[in-house]
């Protein structure tokens, strides 16, 4: 298999696997419907900046400690939950509390502390990067991947990285996608007379519900 093959191949199984709902998406979905568009990106880029640095670490073999150590991987998995849970819990709490505040008046100034927030995009860069790199069993995809599309004679590191690089630029076309077609359901909603700040508490309501479940899935799972 030469790299050109191995590219090819693995670029099949990643567009697989970067297409199946899960708690990236989930992320993406909300940052696009809740912030707008550019949050919506920056998460997306901390996504693909956490699997670019797993893939760097999987092709370096520093991954290895997570399937030859219980104790390191015990431990990124609790942390990855209780961040996941702590997130989550954080989002249906802001919504109990949007719940019983009176809604914005329309045409009435938006509060500077609101504006300012809307700028800061690396909150939701580092939300993606956090939740990938807490991710444990995305280093262990990589682990178990990656060896598998390296050709015989070729170095480990860069072509890990070139790898990690393909599922990154695929995960963002997805990603892509999802947050214009986020955009088209608001258009949608604005036809249908339902109001932003009610597409919003139920969005969040769901994708903190999601990531709540998520975290208890990882802090219950072995591997």
């Amino acid at each position: 298999m030469d790299v050109l093959s191995a590219v090819a191949s693995f670029a099949v199984v990643a567009g697989l696997l970067t297409i199946m709902p899960g708690l990236d998406t989930a992320l993406v979905l909300r940052s696009a419907a809740a912030q707008g568009r550019a949050h919506a990106f920056a998460t997306a880029l901390g996504i693909n900046t956490g699997a670019l640095i797993w893939g760097a670490a999987a092709a370096g073999g520093a991954t290895a400690l997570l399937t030859a150590s219980h104790t390191a991987y015990t431990g990124l998995r609790i942390a990855g939950a209780v961040y996941l849970v702590w997130m989550g819990a954080g989002m249906l709490r802001s919504l109990v509390q949007r719940s019983s505040t009176p809604a914005q008046v329309e045409g009435e100034p938006v509060p500077v502390e609101r504006a300012v927030s809307r700028h800061r995009f690396s909150g939701s860069y580092r939300r993606g990067l956090t939740t990938n790199l807490l991710n444990p069993k995305i280093g262990v995809f990589y682990m178990a991947m990656l060896p598998q599309f390296i050709p015989a004679g070729v170095p480990h590191l860069p072509m890990g990285v070139l790898l990690a690089f393909v599922h990154d630029v695929e995960g963002m076309l997805w990603f892509t996608l999802l947050i214009f077609g986020v955009e088209r359901v608001g258009v949608l909603l604005k036809r249908l007379r339902m109001s932003r700040r009610t597409a919003q508490r139920s969005l969040d309501g769901v994708t903190g519900t999601v990531l709540i479940g998520f975290g208890v899935e990882l802090a219950l799972s072995e591997r």
